[in-house]
C-alpha cells in the first residue's frame, strides 16, 4: 500500500475528524459559548475550515458550529463530496445547510443530549454517521446541566 493510500485512510477515519470538531467545542466552551464543534472535509480529508457555535460571542444566533466551519471552508466548486463532522447532531437551521449545498456526508458526535435532522437528512441521501462519542455526551450534558437557560435559547425553547 502507498504512503499517500494510508495517509489518505487515516485522514479520513472518523474518530480523528471528529476530534477536530471537539477542540472547537471545547474552545467555545473556554469562551464562555455553546460548546458545539464542526469541520468541513474535503473526500481526501483535507480539512476545508473549522468553527464552533459562537452565539454568545458574537451576539449573534445564526452561528452554528456548522455555519461557522461552513463560512471558513469558503467558496467550494461542489459540496456533494465534502464531509461535515459536527460534535452535536445537526438542528433544522444546519441541516438545511447540509441540504441547500448539497453536502454528501455528515459525521456526528452524538445525538443523545439533542436530535435535530439528522435522519430527515438519510432519508434525502445523505450518507449520516453517529459515533456516539462518550467525549461529545458528556460535554454536552455538563454544559446543559450548568447552563440550562442558555441551552434552551440555543434550541429555541422558551423559559
Amino acid at each position: 500500500m502507498s504512503t499517500t493510500t494510508t495517509s489518505a485512510r487515516a485522514a479520513l477515519d472518523p474518530q480523528q475528524m471528529l476530534q477536530c470538531a471537539i477542540a472547537e467545542a471545547e474552545l467555545g466552551r473556554s469562551e464562555g459559548g455553546i460548546p458545539i464543534g464542526a469541520a468541513l472535509f474535503g473526500s481526501d480529508g483535507t480539512l476545508l475550515g473549522s468553527g464552533r457555535n459562537r452565539r454568545v460571542q458574537h451576539d449573534d444566533p445564526s452561528v452554528h458550529g456548522e455555519t461557522d466551519a461552513f463560512r471558513a471552508a469558503g467558496r467550494q466548486q461542489d459540496y456533494r463530496t465534502t464531509i461535515m463532522v459536527t460534535t452535536l447532531s445537526p438542528c433544522w437551521y444546519c441541516s438545511g445547510l447540509v441540504r441547500q449545498f448539497g453536502i454528501g456526508t455528515v459525521i456526528i458526535g452524538e445525538s443523545v443530549t439533542f436530535t435535530g435532522g439528522h435522519e430527515w437528512l438519510r432519508e434525502h441521501g445523505v450518507n449520516v454517521t453517529v459515533l456516539s462519542d462518550r467525549r461529545c455526551i458528556d460535554l454536552m450534558t455538563e454544559f446543559i446541566d450548568t447552563c440550562p437557560a442558555l441551552w434552551n435559547e440555543d434550541i429555541g425553547v422558551p423559559e
